[in-house]
Order: structure tokens, then C-alpha cells, then sequence
């Protein structure tokens, strides 16, 4: 009888170290984890959190691979990550769908955290260009307000890593916070673009076109001096959506903002109308002046070739309309004043559409 009690005695002791080892194990992956999260919580850039997601979770996690998909039908998250300067194609680890469909049919209704044996059939889009054999996985999707935004995937080598139904409650919590930080990064980089810049292009809306021009109006007014005005519309632009996307356009409109930033002084002012339109106010510019930036940038964007992301090259044009206002010949107000302004260059505009394209027309010249 008492060795049998010893023997038990024996089996509870070794039983109990076995407790307190994963006890004291788990303990660690919670601080370790907890230091993960409140760094996470920290950072506003979307392009640090990605970048702590991505590689720095593969190190302290001990993963193998660590990969991220964003939901981004407005290619928010590709524009922001872009003008931040980062090349995506030189970080395969994170990728994007377009609509949520495929993640919607994946996680199906219940949308928990899938874990077990890595099948390359079903969740190799999660791993794109992954050249490690993985043993299993740990899918994650990332929940805001009852909508999937994104997938956050964790992969090793070992098979017995990810067992379907382990740790299940960390993970969700992990998944939880990921989702929470990216929502309040994109929201950060929200509220700095909003208000008076377009999203876009990252030069002015035209909301602050239209405080510019009557702020430059009163000042023409109070000094007599000369004040132009161009509008732009990219020509065939609705084609350039239609035969390249939508992804293609988006280019077109970054890259020609930027060309036309180029052509002109520091003084000036550029802004993006609406749509395909761009708008330009020539500070203390006369007639010869305003057409021949006008015309500078026609040239500069007729010239241009643009490189998409498939490797076709795609070349535009843009009319131009241009107005001039004359500070101290109009007793009119300055709102009245500018609305005649921009009215007279949108006139010159539908002038230079119905005369070909890829023109300037100059208000008074009939």
C-alpha cells in the first residue's frame, strides 16, 4: 500500500512541475505578448504597424512566416502605404483584396480563428509567394464592427505548432487588438489628409482652392495686380479607366499632379477640382506669363510616360482653360469676383474640349 501512495505521490509531484513549467511558460508568452500589444497601441503610422505585424511578430512569436491581408476596395490602405514611400511589391508578406468576398466565404458565418495542418490548397492566397514549406497555421481573421477588414496569418514549419482548438482565446485577443490598431491608423491617416488636402493626390482640394482664390482676389483687389487661373481635365480619362482599371487611373491622376507641381513657382497654387480636374491659381501672373505656364504644362504632360503596374506604358493629354483677373477693374466682391473667375477659365475649358483636346484656350479670345 505505501508504495502504491508513493508511487501516486510521485506521479502528483511530477504532474504539478509539469503545471508550474507551462505555468511559468505561459506566463512568459504573456509578457511577451503584452509588450507586443502596447507597442502596437503606440504607433499611428499604418506603415510602422504593418511593418511591426509583419516582421517583428515573426521574431517574437518564434514564426516562421507572418503574413497580412487588407480588405481595400478604394485602395486606401495601397495609396496611404505608397505616399508614405514604400514599394509594395517589395514586401510580399502583405497583400490586398479588393472586395471581401473571398475572406467572407473562407471564414464562413462565425468568422473564429482557424488553426491545424497548413493545405496549400485552401490557404495559399493567405501566404503569396511563400518558398518555405510551412507544417501549420494559425488564420486570424481581424473583425471591426461586424466586418472583416483583413487577415492576419501566422505560419511554422512545425506541424504540431497550430493544433485546432489550442489557445484559441489568446489568439482571438490578438486578433482583436490588430484589428482595433489598424482601424485608429488608418483614422489617423485620415484625419491628416482630410479637410483641405485631397486624399489622392496629397495636394490641395478644393475646398481650400475656393478660400485661396478669394483670399487672392481681395489681395489683387487692394493691390491692382493680376491674378490667372487654369482649369485642367484630363482628356478620355473615363477610357483610361475603362481599358486599365481603376488602379490605372489612380496613377494617371497622382502622376500628373505631380508633373504639374513641377511646372510652376513656388507662389502658385494647385488644387484637385473634382474628378479628373485640376485647378491652378498664378499669383502676380499678367497674360503672357499664364499662358505660358499654361502651355508648359500641357507639353510636360503630353510627354510624360506612365509606367503601370503591369509594365504597359500610357501616355494622356489635357486641355487647358485659362482666365485672367484684373485686380481694381471689378467693384464685385471677392466671392462674386472668384466665381466669374473659375467660370471664365471652365468656359475656356469647354472651349479647348470642343476644338480637340490637348489645348489651351484663353478666356478672352474668341
Amino acid at each position: 500500500m505505501s508504495d502504491d501512495l508513493y508511487s501516486e505521490n510521485q506521479q502528483l509531484r511530477r504532474q504539478l512541475k509539469a503545471f508550474l513549467s507551462q505555468a511559468r511558460t505561459n506566463e512568459q508568452k504573456m509578457h511577451r505578448f503584452q509588450g507586443q500589444e502596447l507597442q502596437l497601441i503606440r504607433l499611428n503610422s499604418l506603415v510602422q504597424l504593418v511593418n511591426t505585424i509583419i516582421y517583428d511578430y515573426r521574431t517574437a512569436f518564434e514564426l516562421d512566416v507572418v503574413t497580412l491581408t487588407l480588405v481595400d476596395p478604394s485602395y486606401e490602405f495601397q495609396h496611404i502605404m505608397e505616399d508614405e514611400g514604400v514599394v509594395l511589391a517589395d514586401h510580399p508578406e502583405l497583400s490586398f483584396v479588393s472586395t471581401v468576398d473571398v475572406l467572407d466565404a473562407f471564414y464562413g458565418v462565425t468568422a473564429e480563428p482557424q488553426l491545424g495542418i497548413y493545405c496549400p490548397e485552401r490557404y495559399s492566397f493567405l501566404f503569396p509567394k511563400v518558398k518555405i514549406t510551412l507544417g501549420s497555421v494559425a488564420l486570424l481573421p481581424l473583425i471591426r464592427y461586424d466586418q472583416l477588414i483583413g487577415s492576419l496569418n501566422l505560419g511554422c514549419v512545425k506541424p504540431e505548432r497550430f493544433v485546432d482548438g489550442s489557445a484559441t482565446d489568446f489568439l482571438q485577443r490578438l486578433s482583436a487588438v490588430v484589428a482595433i490598431c489598424l482601424e485608429n491608423a488608418a483614422n489617423h491617416e485620415r484625419l491628416k489628409r482630410v479637410g483641405l488636402t485631397d486624399f489622392l493626390t496629397g495636394i490641395n482640394n478644393r475646398r481650400f482652392f475656393d478660400q485661396r482664390i478669394s483670399e487672392e482676389i481681395m489681395r489683387s483687389q487692394r493691390r491692382a495686380s493680376l491674378l490667372g487661373c487654369l482649369l485642367l481635365d484630363i482628356d478620355n480619362f473615363k477610357r483610361v479607366n475603362d481599358s486599365y482599371g481603376h488602379r490605372a487611373g489612380d496613377k494617371v491622376l497622382k502622376e500628373i499632379s505631380c508633373l504639374t507641381k513641377q511646372q510652376l513657382r513656388a507662389t502658385d497654387v494647385l488644387a484637385r477640382f473634382g474628378g479628373e480636374e485640376f485647378s491652378v491659381l498664378l499669383i502676380d501672373s499678367d497674360e503672357t506669363v499664364t499662358m505660358e505656364i499654361a502651355e508648359r504644362i500641357r507639353c510636360a504632360i503630353a510627354e510624360l510616360s506612365i509606367s503601370l503596374d503591369d509594365g504597359r506604358e500610357l501616355q494622356v493629354t489635357v486641355s487647358v482653360g485659362v482666365s485672367l483677373y484684373r485686380g481694381g477693374e471689378s467693384d464685385a466682391g471677392p466671392l462674386k469676383a472668384a466665381e466669374e473667375q473659375i467660370d471664365h477659365a471652365d468656359q475656356a475649358l469647354y472651349r479647348a474640349k470642343n476644338s480637340g483636346k490637348n489645348c489651351v484656350v484663353y478666356f478672352g479670345d474668341e
